[in-house]
């Protein structure tokens, strides 16, 4: 006769008890204490739910317990933040990080916050400095601005922006440019929380000089330009430069605006990459600031960067909201030496990752992906993967619906559904994001770097291994 669940709960030993365990006692060697007294309870507790669901009519062996307590402590282990394989394609993945930084900005990072570093210090005055100093000079050089400054991101740049010289005062953007970003940020809600009041002009696909021209008021205080990076209006339309819009704003004693956001710092066309506005242009052009991201095509950390005016910078930077918004010193770290990459347009495109993975050619890709290729064959010799011509993107809200031919590697699974492998993959040590075309995973060797193969194929195979149960064939046999 089975044991009634009162005997079976009273069966449960004690978390203390479990702690006197000698499996119990090696982990203790190498984990903390309440780390693994928490894991122990979680074991108990889901074992007492389980009993009194009706789930076990056998006393739950304290192997069991300790497995999964051992479970959890892996799972706890393991950090939440943390490196993975992104095999989509999408150059600048806001889910998996925009850009990755360059090797120049990871040592730059590893070598400054291994210590202390002159963050607000002046070495030469022997005083306190000022911590975007460190970049000011650079971002000048790199876009021809009077002078600079750098915030925590692009939305905290446009909102800076807009409190430091238009609350209370009304802005004029184009109906066409009222822009949504991922997250749903939505320029008119950044304008609301700016104090300021939108004043939209023209229409969705046509905007006029005439139209800024005629909304012009009193309390005007921004003429602003939003750049669609993250969509393009095509057919009939009708957009106003920022050159004419700079020239207007300084005829009436208004501000000129560009909100960039993509952070393209050169012409992209002298290196093969599509047409992108550039920062330097809008600044040559007379528009008052300009703001971008750090982490999109600029290729850097994520930040926002504002330059244009010395005494509009100058306004910001005593704003006391920019404490709120400044940037930190790992991120000033990898901006400088990103910056530095921007000697010109080629050494870029050398050096940051974002720009070179952007102009990798087919015949590259190709070559790569047949390498890969090679290497899964080999390791699962019953699974068939193929190399596939396809088309992808830029992603982070930058050229938008301009198509980046590309090489992928295609692979349906033999022993289980796509979707069921595409989430093995997902979970793996080193977790693969792919995407799922033709009900087959790609993988597209635009964003898969060279030093992701090994982890990449050991991953496939694992994926592969646990479909199995554990019994995959030996190939080799």
């Amino acid at each position: 006769m089975a044991p009634d669940t009162n005997e079976l709960l009273r069966s449960l030993p004690s978390v203390s008890a479990l702690l006197e365990h000698e499996e119990v006692v090696e982990w203790l060697n190498g984990v903390p204490r309440a780390t693994v007294v928490e894991a122990l309870r979680m074991a108990v507790d889901t074992a007492r739910d389980r009993i009194a669901a009706g789930e076990h009519d056998e006393p739950i062996d304290v192997e069991e317990l300790l497995a999964a307590a051992e479970t959890e402590l892996v799972r706890r282990s393991i950090p939440s933040l943390r490196r993975v394989i992104n095999a989509t394609g999408i150059v600048l993945h806001t889910g998996l990080g925009r850009a990755p930084l360059s090797d120049a900005a990871i040592e730059a990072i590893a070598e400054g916050a291994s210590g202390y570093c002159n963050l607000e210090y002046d070495l030469e005055g022997g005083k306190r400095g000022k911590r975007n100093a460190h970049v000011v000079e650079k971002l000048i050089a790199a876009t021809g601005a009077e002078a600079a400054t750098v915030v925590n991101n692009n939305a905290a740049a446009t909102l800076l922006i807009l409190q430091t010289f238009a609350a209370g005062r009304e802005v004029v953007v184009s109906r066409g440019q009222l822009i949504e970003i991922g997250g749903s940020f939505r320029l008119p809600d950044i304008m609301r929380a700016g104090g300021v009041t939108l004043r939209e002009v023209g229409t969705t696909n046509r905007t006029r000089l005439s139209d800024y021209e005629s909304a012009i008021a009193d309390d005007t205080g921004i003429l602003f330009r939003a750049h669609t990076s993250n969509y393009r209006v095509i057919g009939f339309t009708e957009e106003v430069s920022i050159a004419d819009l700079s020239a207007l704003a300084q005829r009436r004693g208004l501000i000129a605006v560009d909100d960039l956001g993509s952070g393209v710092l050169f012409d992209p066309k002298s290196v093969g990459l599509p047409d992108e506005p550039c920062v330097r242009e809008s600044i040559a052009a007379g528009a008052d600031l300009v703001c971008f991201s750090g982490d999109k095509l600029f290729g850097g950390p994520q930040c926002g960067v504002i330059v244009g005016k010395s005494e509009l910078i100058r306004r910001i930077d005593s704003n006391p909201l920019m404490r709120t918004y400044r940037v930190g010193k790992l991120t000033l770290l990898a901006l400088e030496a990103t910056l530095d990459a921007y000697v010109d347009a080629d050494a870029a495109v050398e050096s940051v990752p974002a720009l070179a993975m952007l102009r990798a050619s087919t015949e590259e890709l190709a070559e790569r992906a047949q390498a890969l290729c090679d290497l899964l064959a080999e390791g699962l010799a019953d699974e068939h993967f193929f190399v596939c011509s396809a088309v992808g993107y830029a992603g982070g809200g930058s050229m938008p619906q301009r198509e980046l031919e590309t090489v992928v590697i295609q692979w349906r699974p033999s022993r289980v559904r796509v979707d069921d492998m595409a989430a093995a993959l997902r979970n793996a040590d080193v977790p693969i994001i792919a995407h799922i075309r033709d009900d087959a995973i790609c993988f597209d060797l635009r964003t898969v770097l060279d030093g992701d193969f090994e982890w990449l194929v050991s991953s496939v195979l694992a994926a592969v291994w646990d479909a199995d149960g554990g019994e995959a064939e030996d190939d080799e046999e």
